[in-house]
């Protein structure tokens, strides 16, 4: 009798191999983004340290990386320091973001339902000059804005502050929207017709809960790029309480001395409310960001 040997194949070998390369990969993988993650997050690390360190600590020299006496008292004492109110300009952050991102929303949504479902003569050179529109900068027009205010004798407010914000996010928030209008078929609004649907009810029921995402989208951007204004807020507003956190952030630099201990804690307080809101509604956000490129 003669025995057969069988030898392994190397093709059986290759499938065993797969998951090491795989885990090689993935751990490869992990590695670079934690380096990366730390690069972008150093800057905040060091803000948020020395949020918790003495001015004289943070003007030594050499410097320390960790506080030696820690400071978390200046979470309390900057709200009543003498160079700016900075309760009354958390509520005017507040207050402007919202209702900047209230106003351009209710301006925009429409705007992009009606372009993204009709077809007009002038839709093209319309759709150009809601563009254009983000290419000006608030700080361009502010002598002009100021005058304007002046007339309309709300000047210095902080409604003035949301219609600045409103008119100066409309054009993003148009396009985004507009984009995603775009995706729904046209059919599933001619079915809703055909049910006894008005234009109103077939927004409000049908399309709006498919372009969900997108509105997610246009409302977190158009509400950061709000809470983040700086120029116009620094010209239209002079008065103290009017003022946003971006604004009175700058109160505590000064020609001959700076208090850099509240400079970064109130950086660490105006940052909180964006972090907090992204880690909320990122699901959303991610869905909106690459649900309005599939046709």
């Amino acid at each position: 009798m003669s025995t057969v040997i069988e030898r392994p194949s190397a093709v059986s070998a290759a499938p065993a191999s797969r998951p090491k390369v795989r885990e090689k990969k993935r751990w490869g993988l992990t590695v670079v983004g934690t380096i990366v993650a730390l690069v972008f997050l150093f800057p905040y690390i060091i803000m948020l340290i020395g949020a918790f360190k003495t001015r004289p600590e943070i003007l030594k020299v050499p410097p320390t990386y960790l506080p030696q006496n820690w400071a978390p008292g200046n979470f309390l004492t900057m709200w009543n320091t003498p160079e700016t109110p900075l309760p009354a300009n958390l509520l005017s952050t507040v207050i402007i973001s919202l209702g900047g991102t209230a106003l351009a929303l209710v301006a925009a949504l429409p705007a992009a339902y009606y372009t993204a479902r009709h077809n007009f003569r002038l839709k093209l050179p319309f759709m150009l000059l809601v563009l254009i529109t983000q290419m000006l900068q608030p700080t361009v027009l502010a002598s002009g804005l100021f005058r304007e205010f002046v007339t309309l004798e709300i000047n210095d407010t902080r409604l003035a502050m949301i219609l600045v914000n409103a008119a100066f996010n409309l054009s993003f928030a148009v396009w985004i929207m507009h984009s995603f209008f775009a995706t729904v078929p046209k059919e599933i609004e001619e079915a809703a017709f055909l049910d006894g649907c008005t234009r109103f009810q077939s927004l409000r029921r049908i399309m709006l809960p498919l372009v969900w995402p997108g509105i997610v989208t246009a409302v977190i951007f158009t509400f950061i790029a709000c809470w983040n204004e700086f120029a116009a807020s620094l010209i239209l507003l002079p008065t103290d309480t009017n003022q946003p956190l971006t604004v009175a952030l700058t109160r505590f630099i000064g020609q001959y001395e700076s208090a850099w201990q509240y400079v970064f804690a109130v950086s660490i307080i105006g940052i909180l409310p964006v972090v907090a809101l992204f880690a909320l509604i990122e699901r959303h956000l991610v869905s909106g960001l690459t649900a309005g490129g599939v046709k």
